[in-house]
């Protein structure tokens, strides 16, 4: 690709905060403090997790970068980034969760493969850029579109990006084009993060951001877009990232009885304590993180202190100063809600946190009911657990 290149090596890293948990270094895969990833609504670039399969791809000329947009269309066409500034700039606030967000926990029950995430393997930001709806309108396809006239069903996105699951070959996912042209489901071109053009991490120059759906399908470092009458056939589509039951294991595992993971489900955590904390006699303040895939609200957020006995209904909220109402206009319908309560703890207790989104989704119970080969979608409910420590005279 003309002014995008992928390293061999990872020689030519970027820089990153010395704070962040880093689960490997090569390649960087690495997730912020749970204290620190509610700090703001807002996630800060430096804060947001990194989820990387191979060297970050480097920038060595804008000017001659471009995307090529081929498939089953009738005019393939090569778009450079003045093509893409060119479009209407849209703004969404979207959470992105790595689908093996709270894998460490699933660990407990019986061990999986995969990047070992604590609670922290998601962000919410704020994108900017082009709809892909706008985009594919360049090259004729109207929205909203089932099929293209030449049988055109789903929108394939490559990168640069060189993985050795693709056997060298770039990392690539695909969604439907119904979607794709669908202005209301927000797809961006992205070529903003808070504000900022995306740094080299999240996928500067250009990354697809497809909201409400797990991290995988919002593939960073665009080289080309395909039009293909069928998904995309890579690795992270086809032989990972899809949900099985708990009787699957590595020696009986069909990968095609499975179609690819795309909405999250309902998910919640709680930010504000560790696994195992020590507190003050009186009240505490329990915070922490709500979100749900497709577009779907916070219905509410309940906490309990006595491992899930009786319950308490937390305080929802995004915007300072906003009623976070789970269907109104005016919430960012794509991101995540912080929550938080206050509570008298025992001398010892079981905080637990579970989150119920607009279609009345609830978290299971239990992490053994959802358990899966591949670590993904841990969605029970969250559990912290403290003690009451008395300070001495």
């Amino acid at each position: 690709m003309p002014g995008l290149t992928a390293p061999s090596d990872y020689s030519q890293e970027p820089p990153r905060h010395p704070a962040l948990l880093i689960n490997s270094t090569a390649p960087f895969n690495a997730e912020p403090h749970r204290s620190d990833l509610i700090s703001s609504y807002v996630t800060p670039a430096d804060f947001f997790y990194k989820r990387n399969h191979g060297p970050i791809p480097i920038v060595d000329d804008i000017e001659r970068y471009s995307v090529s947009v081929t498939g089953l269309i009738g005019n393939p066409k090569e778009l450079y980034m003045k093509d893409i500034w060119k479009l209407p700039k849209y703004t969404v606030t979207a959470t992105l969760q790595c689908a093996g967000n709270r894998r460490t926990a699933m660990s407990k029950t019986l061990k999986v493969k995969g990047v070992g995430w604590d609670i922290s393997a998601i962000g919410n930001a704020v994108w900017g850029g082009a709809k892909l709806a706008d985009v594919l309108e360049l090259i004729g396809i109207n929205k909203p579109s089932q099929i293209t006239p030449s049988g055109g069903k789903h929108v394939e996105f490559i990168s640069i990006d060189k993985c050795k699951e693709e056997n060298g070959g770039p990392y690539k996912a695909s969604i439907p084009l119904s979607q794709a042209t669908n202005p209301e489901a927000d797809v961006l071109l992205a070529y903003e993060m808070n504000g900022e053009p995306l740094n080299r991490d999240h996928g500067y120059p250009l990354r697809v951001i497809v909201p409400g759906v797990i991290g995988a399908r919002s593939v960073k470092w665009l080289d080309s877009i395909n039009i293909l009458a069928e998904e995309c056939q890579g690795f992270f589509m086809q032989r990972d990232y899809k949900m099985f039951p708990p009787s699957v294991n590595w020696d009986n595992i069909n990968w095609s009885t499975r179609r690819p993971q795309m909405d999250f489900p309902v998910q919640s955590a709680i930010c504000s304590l560790e696994d195992v904390n020590v507190v003050k006699p009186g009240k505490i303040t329990i915070k922490g993180y709500a979100v749900s895939g497709g577009g779907r609200g916070i219905e509410r957020v309940d906490v309990s202190v006595d491992g899930g006995k009786t319950w308490m209904e937390a305080s929802r909220f995004q915007k300072a100063g906003v009623p976070y109402t789970s269907d109104d206009a005016s919430s960012d319908k794509w991101a995540w809600v912080l929550f938080k309560v206050e509570a008298d703890i025992p001398m010892s207790a079981e905080i637990v946190a579970k989150a119920v989104d607009t279609a009345a989704n609830v978290q299971p119970e239990d992490v053994e009911v959802i358990w899966n080969l591949r670590g993904i979608l841990n969605t029970s409910w969250h559990r912290v657990h403290v003690r009451v420590g008395h300070s001495s005279m």
